[in-house]
């Protein structure tokens, strides 16, 4: 993969980085924030879905543009934000606003399924790849039967393509049991195209499937005619 940070290449595909440049960020991070971190703050960051009196996440400028480009053109291009010192989220609880952040210094997350889900959606908005990445992989691993619509269908509203495709192939994997269940008709009614969607990708399934059985009973009559 190629470094985010030094553009060159390296092995691996989880973090987004060369081991090299990460150890170099969270020494970065070390030295900014080793004494009361939130004395020396320069920015703070509010969520809008915080229903208590407003918390604010204190931050350091350097490490949120140094992490995301969109915070980078927020903070660097006199924008209200830069002005202010503050940064409104939406619709974002405060608990996942201060672990994104917490992310953004540390590289680190203990997720859970809500949590991955809000860290994606934040993730995409703030282009914090690896984030992204890492958060798919959680919902990849942790897909199952019960969340299998579900999931596909949060997939789909942020372009998650690898958990779309899991998920897709779980589902089309289980159709019998699927469709009848209350989840299914829900999505029928409310974004019919999904639906369509799934049957395509189950039809195509099932065609390749006839194909390929048609094409090996060919092979085992020649077969079986050469003796």
């Amino acid at each position: 993969m190629k470094c985010i940070s030094c553009e060159g290449r390296y092995d691996g595909d989880d973090a987004g980085t060369c081991k090299q440049c990460h150890e170099d960020h969270k020494a970065k991070v070390a030295f900014l924030t080793t004494t009361h971190p939130s004395s020396f703050s320069d920015i703070f960051l509010f969520a809008s879905d915080d229903k208590e009196a407003a918390r604010p996440v204190p931050a350091h400028k350097a490490v949120l543009v140094s992490r995301s480009p969109v915070l980078r053109a927020m903070l660097e291009n006199e924008m209200e934000e830069s002005r202010s010192g503050t940064i409104q989220i939406g619709e974002v609880s405060y608990g996942a606003l201060y672990t994104f952040v917490n992310y953004l210094y540390t590289a680190e997350v203990c997720l859970d399924k809500q949590l991955a889900c809000d860290l994606l959606v934040m993730a995409e908005i703030y282009q914090v790849q690896h984030l992204k990445n890492y958060c798919q992989k959680f919902l990849v691993s942790n897909l199952n039967l019960d969340n299998s619509l579900l999931t596909y269908t949060f997939a789909h509203q942020h372009n998650a393509k690898p958990v779309i495709h899991a998920a897709l192939t779980l589902i089309i994997d289980n159709m019998d049991k699927l469709t009848a269940r209350e989840e299914y008709a829900e999505l029928k009614e409310k974004d019919p195209q999904l639906v369509f969607e799934i049957y395509e990708a189950y039809l195509s399934k099932q065609v390749n499937k006839a194909a390929a059985e048609k094409a090996v009973a060919k092979l085992e009559a020649n077969m079986y005619e050469g003796q």
